[in-house]
């Protein structure tokens, strides 16, 4: 039994962590308690995880605090999605106890996973029960308890990690939405995965990914200072496998993503298509997919931000910090070039592409801040899952970054109406922030699957209703939601209505969405405008 570990043995941990989460990413996916295509959690932890591995790889025979401190830094860049900060945030306070250390045994490391769950819980504003922060607690308080008995690290380890396992067992009976649905929770899932496969590196049994999983390595190391990002014609490399659950042809699918893109490859057996493609897009992409099966594993990568990241690291340079010229500064997320166009026209200095089932990191948000010549930034994360991503950022730049909890688009817009560019730091933050409360929104998207939530029986490619954060509505037939959307909004008698039609819907079906509003809410102002978002075939705001 290992009764300690050095830096060399903390990298394997985490390399066969990461190993462990990448291989099960799509099952934590899975576990999604809504029909709405959001699960991402297995691939933010994931890309959050591997953010590690790639830094700690480069690092030759680091000490144990070193290991840690590159493990910390790099997670907390890389951090996508609300499960992946709070694994960032776990590694830091994990990081902090070990900051000295050349070796750490089992006290040493109870006392770093209880300093990990410390940091973590400080960071979210209101912890529910139920979730991977319940089960990183649990599982450190029995590593402290384990620790007084043997100091020994596997043991200690070990006896978290059986204590995990029995934690994420009852977050099923401790979060009312995980019970509804019958499922654990996701992220303690993607913890317990990563706890076990730290175990079996201690043991000699290193978790590795299979080779199906992995790139082929590149056979020569190319200047990518030499490519310009605007050369890049299609920004999002987009891969999936689609199971085959009926007849339809996937040479069809083939001639639908050649006219949407480019650098595709299809291959198909008798029970997969896998699909390779770039694309401006991807939600398209991803929508057709469905008509052939339920998705298996998709990957979605902004190639401009990862030659951006490749240039930057060859050059071994940091991001560039753009001199203030001005006191305030924008940057928000979205995705759409309408919506995006509604932003700049507002006052947004910087774009970042992004929002559901596409969380931008950490990094992503800290080189949009940077390039922002202003002493304060105010950020809009347009999502709830990218709110905490969003909140790391302050400390890791020079300039002051504010973060407006905007959790949806037409939240994010109505706040920019309240900006002020010559007003005070205080009255804007009092405003935009009162401003989130002033606005209704709307979502319609589809059912990724079968599910029976909250008293509705869905069916996958059902269009979904959402009010507010509640399911309103489900149905097959698109006018029938739209419908009952428009009579809650005249029932509570709203005045402006805007509704932005996305990528998959067509200007006359849009302008048959606003005709439905217009007669139905009689006496208000309905404004249609093209968001082209990807998901959501409609985002609509009610005032």
């Amino acid at each position: 039994m290992r009764q300690t570990i050095n830096g060399a043995d903390f990298r394997r941990l985490i390399i066969s962590a990461a190993a462990s989460i990448e291989i099960h990413k799509q099952s934590i996916n899975e576990l999604n308690v809504f029909p709405v295509p959001d699960g991402d959690t297995g691939t933010n932890m994931s890309m959050t995880i591997n953010a590690a591995v790639t830094d700690l790889k480069r690092a030759e025979d680091p000490s144990l605090e070193k290991a840690a401190s590159i493990a910390a830094s790099a997670m907390l860049r890389g951090a996508r999605g609300n499960s992946g900060v709070i694994l960032s945030l776990l590694f830091r306070g994990i990081s902090k106890a070990l900051k000295g250390a050349g070796e750490c045994d089992g006290v040493l490391w109870a006392k770093a996973l209880q300093e990990g769950v410390d940091a973590a819980y400080k960071a979210v504003m209101k912890p529910a029960e139920g979730t991977i922060l319940t089960v990183a607690r649990l599982a450190a308080a029995k590593a402290g308890q384990a620790a007084q008995e043997n100091s020994y690290f596997e043991f200690v380890h070990e006896a978290a990690t059986q204590e995990a396992k029995v934690a994420l067992a009852n977050t099923v009976n401790q979060n009312p939405v995980l019970k509804k649905a019958g499922v654990i929770d996701a992220g303690g899932k993607g913890w317990l995965w990563a706890m076990e496969a730290m175990l079996a590196s201690l043991r000699g049994e290193d978790v590795t990914v299979p080779e199906d999983f992995q790139a082929e390595a590149p056979r020569e190391q190319a200047d990518f200072s030499e490519f310009n990002t605007e050369d890049i014609t299609f920004t999002y490399c987009t891969e999936f496998i689609v199971s085959r659950e009926n007849d339809k042809d996937p040479e069809n699918l083939r001639a639908f993503l050649q006219e949407l893109g480019d650098s595709l490859v299809l291959v198909d057996d008798d029970e997969i298509i896998k699909v390779h493609v770039h694309t401006n897009n991807p939600g398209t992409a991803l929508q057709e997919a469905l008509t052939y099966g339920s998705f298996v594993t998709v990957k979605i990568e902004n190639m401009r931000l990862q030659h951006t990241e490749k240039v930057m690291s060859e050059q071994e340079l940091q991001p560039q910090v753009a001199a203030p010229e001005k006191k305030f500064g924008v940057v928000t997320v979205c995705a759409g070039d309408g919506i995006a166009s509604v932003f700049k026209d507002l006052g947004v200095d910087g774009i970042i592409s992004g929002g559901q089932t596409m969380n931008p990191s950490t990094q992503d948000i800290l080189t949009a801040v940077n390039q922002v010549p202003a002493e304060i930034v105010f950020v809009f994360p347009n999502n709830k899952n990218i709110i905490m991503a969003a909140e790391q950022v302050d400390p890791l730049t020079e300039k002051k970054v504010i973060v407006i909890p905007s959790k949806t688009i037409p939240q994010g817009i109505t706040a920019m109406l309240s900006y002020d560019p010559e007003g005070s730091e205080e009255a804007n933050v009092e405003a935009m922030t009162e401003a989130l409360s002033n606005v209704d929104t709307m979502q319609i998207t589809y059912a990724a699957r079968d599910s029976d939530f909250d008293g509705y029986e869905i069916h996958q490619g059902d269009y979904l209703a959402m009010y507010g954060k509640s399911l309103f509505a489900t149905s097959r037939d698109i006018n029938t939601v739209l419908r009952g959307l428009a009579e809650k909004v005249r029932d509570l008698g709203r005045e402006y209505i805007t509704i932005f039609y996305g990528e998959d819907i067509t200007e006359k079906q849009a302008s048959k969405a606003a005709d439905i509003f217009s007669d139905i809410c009689t006496g208000a102002d309905v404004n249609l405008l093209s968001g082209g978002q990807p998901v959501y075939y409609y985002l609509i705001s009610a005032e």
